[in-house]
């Protein structure tokens, strides 16, 4: 998998300076594509190629996470993973690129899918019209109990692993072979070149990475608390109400981390409706395992949305 630019472009925001990937026309329509953990902006690289064939008005715009690669945080008071944090970033991004008035439609995959729910929650209005693509990792909690949660619980080992001492240094050692082993786990049906993971490899040498990583994860379980700025948005994105924006969900059928079966029933969280895609045997990267019928999807719910401006260059 080749990125398309062998350099990121880079942006100031109130709290941070985010790097990102920048393709198709400077007046298009834009998508931000926001990537999860353990991987970077590159995720996105073959719908990219799938998007610009299909559809060359959009811009496709990929922030690397607070944290990951050329991105990090400048301010001392916003040092956080919590998701409100990446949340308030991807607004902060669209903000700074001075998209802050236009329609823009946000993906996002794992902690980029987390994010844009938050987004959805602290803002709807900024996403009313276009709503949101949510790939991987769906919004609500698995089953309290019974074998789903059990089920669940297992696949999270990894996320408690961070709790501990033992977590940070694996992370701070390993962190590449620790995503090595997690793609290969939570995508059993999938096959990667290794190739497309030492791609990516370097963006967890970012020297914010690993607290950012432990953060996340700990605040997530309540063991760390929220940074201060965030407090506010951060309680009300963790009480988990309705979503109030349209949506489109793209699980994979085999994913192993987050099984879209345990997640079924919390389609009713979205109240303003959500299209629920399973690929069959896809795991938990649909974007880098079938990136086709991901950019597909992520067509169709613009058209659905009636934002066909997408379709013609320029416009």
């Amino acid at each position: 998998m080749l990125s398309f630019l062998s350099a990121t472009h880079k942006v100031r925001t109130p709290v941070a300076e985010i790097g990102y990937f920048d393709d198709g026309p400077a007046d298009g329509f834009p998508l931000v594509l926001l990537h999860g953990y353990p991987d970077d902006a590159q995720t996105w690289d073959g719908v990219v190629t799938e998007l610009r064939a299909a559809a060359p008005g959009l811009r496709l715009l990929r922030p690397f996470q607070r944290g990951c690669g050329p991105s990090r945080v400048t301010a001392p008071d916003a040092a956080s993973g919590e998701c409100a944090a990446l949340a308030q970033d991807a607004f902060d991004f669209v903000d700074a690129l001075g998209l802050g008035e236009q329609r823009f439609l946000l993906v996002g995959h794992d902690w980029g899918s987390r994010a844009l729910h938050a987004a959805a929650v602290l803002a709807p209005e900024r996403l009313a019209r276009a709503g949101f693509v949510a790939v991987g990792s769906p919004y609500g909690r698995p089953p309290e109990w019974g074998e789903g949660h059990f089920q669940q619980a297992r696949s999270f080992w990894y996320q408690w692993w961070f709790q501990q001492a033992a977590g940070r240094a694996a992370l701070e050692k390993d962190a590449g072979g620790l995503a090595d082993f997690l793609w290969r786990m939570w995508s059993p049906t999938w096959q990667f070149d290794p190739a497309e993971l030492a791609a990516v490899t370097p963006s967890f040498l970012n020297p914010q990475y690993v607290d950012t990583v432990l953060h996340s994860y700990r605040h997530r379980w309540g063991n760390a608390p929220s940074c201060p700025r965030y407090d506010a948005a951060s309680a009300r994105v963790q009480s988990n109400p309705p979503i109030p924006v349209p949506a489109t969900f793209i699980a994979g059928a085999a994913d192993a981390c987050t099984p879209p079966a345990l997640y079924r029933e919390n389609q009713a969280l979205y109240a303003a409706g959500v299209r629920w895609v399973e690929l069959p045997e896809v795991g938990h990267f649909p974007q880098r395992e079938a990136p086709t019928a991901v950019a597909r999807e992520i067509l169709e719910h613009l058209r659905e949305r009636g934002l066909e401006v997408f379709a013609r260059a320029g416009e």
